[in-house]
């Protein structure tokens, strides 16, 4: 399975910031190891293809770096140009995943998921939005070669509501966005999703398996007349009973059946999937990088069989 990396762009932070930067090495050294991954270094997203999501404004802004302190304040990193190089990565990963996924079946990126970023504007650790950019590039390739529309489904799964995805796509019928997500957490003024499932503080397995399975089921009835084409699969973490933002309570193994239900889900239904991994703000950030490779290793096992169905 392609899987594809920007954690060699580093961005410098504070003494004391909360953000986790190190766990996407030690999730990409994690998953060198794993039998059946194939790790690729990310490219950067074009301003071109940025601007598929973004005004050109906050794209040009973020790239020479005048953006004010307060846009940098809300999206919690200082302007550096390794936050805009990271940040293009990021979304290049993202596209890479989904291209591979179209041929492949499924593919990953092993950052991304930057749902907080909307076309003017970054928020919550987010500049740039990766699914938002694929998307709509993937649907031009797509329209270029096969002379179709590709319809699209968006299921984030991180612990925070993918705000900033669901205003891009707010008045376009091509992509479906998802959101099951804690009901009392960030961002604390929500964008209406085509689908939203707020869950309350201290939500665990049982609940949150179940009200997966109504989401997906409600997300198939939507596209009885035909299914989507692409789907993104945002896989946070922060749904963890050991995350310090998440409010929930889910076991990794809760998580990894979450992980496994999508996947089947998507797979029975020939729908290909392009993985980002989100969010994860672990206490122990041994814990988060776990629940990554858990994902990792169950995209892969679908991937697998993927290959095996085919004819």
């Amino acid at each position: 399975m392609q899987a594809f990396h920007s954690d060699h762009f580093v961005l410098p932070l504070p003494t004391g910031h909360r953000f986790p930067m190190q766990k996407y090495r030690l999730l990409r050294e994690a998953a060198e190891s794993e039998p059946g991954l194939c790790l690729h270094e990310a490219p950067a997203a074009s301003d071109g293809e940025l601007a598929l999501a973004h005004t050109p404004d906050y794209v040009t802004a973020v790239s020479e770096g005048t953006l004010s302190a307060a846009e940098q304040r809300e999206i919690g990193f200082p302007w550096t140009p390794r936050m805009v190089e990271r940040s293009r990565r990021s979304v290049g990963a993202t596209i890479a995943a989904a291209r591979a996924a179209l041929t492949e079946g499924v593919a990953a990126n092993l950052a991304g998921g930057t749902h907080h970023a909307h076309a003017d504007k970054g928020s919550g650790y987010c500049v740039f939005n990766d699914v938002a950019v694929a998307a709509r590039l993937m649907q031009a390739e797509w329209h270029r070669q096969h002379r179709t529309l590709l319809r699209v489904a968006v299921i984030d799964l991180d612990v925070h509501q993918g705000n900033g995805t669901a205003a891009i796509f707010r008045d376009d019928p091509t992509v479906f966005t998802l959101s099951l997500h804690g009901d009392r957490n960030f961002p604390f003024r929500k964008e209406a999703s085509d689908l939203d499932v707020a869950l309350p503080d201290g939500c665990r397995d049982d609940e949150y398996l179940a009200a997966l399975d109504a989401a997906l089921a409600e997300l198939w009835r939507r596209h009885a007349q035909g299914a989507p084409g692409l789907v993104f699969y945002l896989a946070g973490a922060d749904p963890h009973e050991g995350d310090r933002l998440g409010r929930l309570k889910l076991t990794a193994a809760g998580l990894a059946e979450r992980d496994r239900r999508v996947f089947a889900a998507t797979r029975e239904r020939g729908i290909p999937v392009a993985v980002s991994m989100a969010g994860g703000y672990g206490r122990e950030i041994a814990d988060t990088v776990a629940v990554q490779l858990t994902t990792l290793r169950e995209a892969l096992a679908s991937r697998e069989q993927w290959n095996n169905a085919a004819p």
